[in-house]
C-alpha cells in the first residue's frame, strides 16, 4: 500500500514520513465515518427519480411536470431535507465539542433512520413525507460537520486530502446506487413498491454508520482539547501504528500540545462566544472562516446538486424520452462521478493540489453550462424528433460537467473547509461552512423546478446563470485560495499568518516548548479504547 501510495501521492511529507502510519486503521476510519455522506448522495438521487415515477405522482397528486404548480411541490418535497441539513449542520458544533466526534456520528445516524422510516411509511400522505424528509434532513447535516472533522483529525498529514476527499466519493456512490435503484424499481416493480422500496432501503447507509462507529474511537484531537491526555496518546499511538516512543508520533503529538496552549494562552477556556471572538477578531481566523463560507457557496452554485436531484427532468428536457431511458441516463451520469472522484482523490488531491483543481474545475463546468444552455435556447429538442448531434453532445456535456465538478468543486470544498481552520474553531469553522453549503443547497433545490419550468424555453437560462457562476469563481479561486496540500494541520496558522497577538505572547522566541513539553509514554491501553 505504502509504495503504491509514493507512486500516486507527490507531496514532500509522503517522501519523509515513516510509512508504518498508512496501516489498514486510517483508512477503515475514514471509510466508517463517510456512510455518513453516503446518507446524502443516497437520498438525493432517490428522491430525484422517485418524483419522477408514475406511481409517485399518482399517490401524492402530483400533476404535469410543465404545471408550475407541481413544480412547487416538487421543490417542496425535494428542499424540506435540506432545511433539516442546514438546522442539524448548526446543531452539530457545540454538540460535538460537549459530547465528541464518534457518539454524535452514532446519533446523527439514528435521526437518519427515523426519517427514512417515516418517509416509506408515508404511504400518500405529504405530512409524513415532509415531517420525515426534516428528521433525516437533521442526521445528514450533523454528519456533513462531525464526518469531515472526525476524518481530518485521525489522517496523516500526507493523504489527508485523500481521506477527507472520500466525503464527496461516498456521496457520490450512494448517488449511483440510488440511480441504479430508481432505474430497476422502474422496470421490474409496480405500484406503490415501485416508490417504497428506494425510499426504505435509504436507510443502508446510515444503520452501517451507526454500527461501524460503535467499533471505532474517539478523535485524538479530541481527547487532547479535552484535556484525556493519556487516552489520546493511546488512540494516536494505536491508529498511527508505531512504538509510543518514535520519533514522528512524538512529534505530531508534541504539535497537536503546542497547538492547543497557544490557543488557551491566546483567547482562555472555549465557550460559544469566546470562540466567536476569535473567528471574527483574529484577522487570519476571519479570513478562513470568510472562505470556507464562500466556498460552500460557489459548491452550490456551480449547479451540481440541481443537476444530481433533477437529473432524470434535465435528460427529458434535452431529448430523452420515457421515464425508464431518462433513469438509466441518469445511472450512467451516476458511474461517471464515481469514477471522476475516484480519480482526482488519488491523482490529484495530494498532488496536484487543491487550488490548481479548483481552477481548473471551473474552467470545464463553465463550458459544459454555457454549451447546454445556448443548445437548449437555439435548437431545442422537439418532441418525438430524433435528438440531433448537438444534442447528443449536450448529453455529452452532463456527464463532462459531473467528471469536472468531481476533480475540484465537489471535494476540495470540503477538505480545504475542514483543514484549514485552527484547532480550537475547526468545529465551529466546518459547521458554518456545512451550514451554509445547505443552506444554498435548499435554495437551489427549490428554485431549480421553477427556472426550468419558467427561465426561457426548455429552462435554457438555468444552465446560463450557473455557468456565469461557475467563471466567477475562477477568478475567485485564482486570487484568493493558498495551495494546503502536505501542509500539517498545526502548520496552517503559518500559512494564513500567525495573529500578532499570538506573537507578542510567545515573545521574540516563540513556539519554544520550554517547560510545557509533553514526553510520550508508554501505557497500557484502557478497555474503553479498544477500538479499531
Amino acid at each position: 500500500m505504502t509504495s503504491l501510495l509514493k507512486y500516486i501521492v507527490k507531496n514532500d511529507a509522503m517522501k519523509t514520513d515513516p510509512k508504518e502510519i498508512y496501516g489498514w486503521r486510517v483508512y477503515l476510519l475514514a471509510c466508517s465515518a463517510c456512510f455518513g455522506a453516503m446518507s446524502f448522495g443516497w437520498d438525493s438521487g432517490v428522491i430525484g427519480g422517485v418524483i419522477n415515477l408514475e406511481s409517485f405522482i399518482y399517490a401524492y397528486g402530483l400533476g404535469s411536470k410543465d404545471d408550475v404548480a407541481t413544480a412547487n411541490l416538487q421543490g417542496n418535497i425535494v428542499s424540506v431535507l435540506q432545511a433539516g441539513c442546514f438546522a442539524g449542520a448548526l446543531a452539530a458544533f457545540p454538540l460535538t465539542d460537549a459530547y465528541g466526534r464518534k457518539y454524535m456520528l452514532m446519533l446523527a445516524a439514528c435521526f437518519t433512520l427515523v426519517g427514512v422510516a417515516m418517509q416509506a411509511a408515508a404511504s400518500g400522505h405529504l405530512e409524513p413525507m415532509y415531517i420525515g424528509r426534516f428528521i433525516s434532513g437533521l442526521g445528514v447535516g450533523a454528519s456533513s460537520v462531525i464526518n469531515p472533522i472526525y476524518v481530518t483529525e485521525n489522517a496523516p498529514r500526507a493523504i489527508r486530502g485523500l481521506l477527507t476527499g472520500l466525503y464527496q466519493l461516498f456521496i457520490v456512490t450512494g448517488g449511483m446506487i440510488a440511480f441504479w435503484g430508481n432505474y430497476a424499481v422502474s422496470v421490474h416493480l409496480t405500484g406503490p413498491k415501485q416508490y417504497i422500496v428506494p425510499l426504505a432501503v435509504q436507510g443502508l447507509p446510515a444503520l452501517l454508520l451507526f454500527f461501524l462507529m460503535a467499533i471505532c474511537n474517539e478523535s485524538p484531537r479530541y481527547l487532547a482539547r479535552k484535556d484525556r491526555w493519556e487516552e489520546a496518546k493511546a488512540v494516536l499511538t494505536r491508529i498511527r501504528n508505531l512504538a509510543p516512543n518514535h520519533p514522528y508520533l512524538v512529534d505530531e503529538f508534541q504539535e497537536i500540545a503546542d497547538q492547543l496552549e497557544h490557543e488557551r494562552r491566546l483567547i482562555g477556556d472555549a465557550s460559544f462566544w469566546s470562540l466567536q471572538r476569535e473567528m471574527w477578531t483574529i484577522p487570519t481566523n476571519r479570513k478562513r472562516a470568510i472562505l470556507s463560507i464562500t466556498l460552500m457557496i460557489c459548491q452550490q452554485m456551480t449547479g451540481t446538486n440541481a443537476i444530481n436531484t433533477y437529473a432524470p427532468q434535465i435528460f427529458k428536457n434535452l431529448g430523452i424520452t420515457g421515464t425508464s431511458n431518462s433513469l438509466l441516463s441518469t445511472g450512467v451520469y451516476g458511474i461517471v462521478k464515481v469514477v471522476a472522484c475516484s480519480i482526482f482523490l488519488l491523482f490529484m488531491a495530494d498532488s496536484l493540489g487543491r487550488r490548481r483543481s479548483l481552477l481548473v474545475s471551473s474552467v470545464g463546468q463553465a463550458f459544459c453550462m454555457f454549451y447546454i444552455g445556448l443548445y437548449v435556447r437555439i435548437s431545442p429538442p422537439v418532441d418525438n424528433q430524433p435528438v440531433p448531434g448537438a444534442g447528443y453532445f449536450a448529453l455529452v456535456c452532463i456527464f463532462v460537467f459531473a467528471a469536472f465538478f468531481q476533480f475540484g468543486w465537489g471535494p476540495a470544498c470540503w477538505i480545504l473547509v475542514s483543514e484549514i481552520p485552527a484547532a480550537r474553531l475547526r468545529p465551529m469553522n466546518v459547521a458554518l461552512g456545512a451550514a451554509t453549503q445547505w443552506l444554498f443547497n435548499f435554495v437551489v433545490a427549490r428554485a431549480v423546478p421553477n427556472m426550468l419550468a419558467t427561465v426561457g424555453e426548455h429552462g435554457y437560462g438555468t444552465y446560463l446563470i450557473f455557468g456565469s457562476f461557475c467563471v466567477c469563481m475562477f477568478f475567485f479561486v485564482w486570487f484568493f485560495i493558498p495551495e494546503t496540500k502536505g501542509v500539517s494541520l498545526e502548520q496552517m496558522d503559518k500559512l494564513f499568518g500567525m495573529p500578532d497577538e499570538q506573537k507578542m505572547e510567545d515573545g521574540p522566541e516563540g513556539g519554544k516548548r520550554g517547560a510545557s513539553k509533553i514526553e510520550i509514554e508508554e501505557h497500557s491501553n484502557r478497555s474503553d479504547n479498544r477500538s479499531v
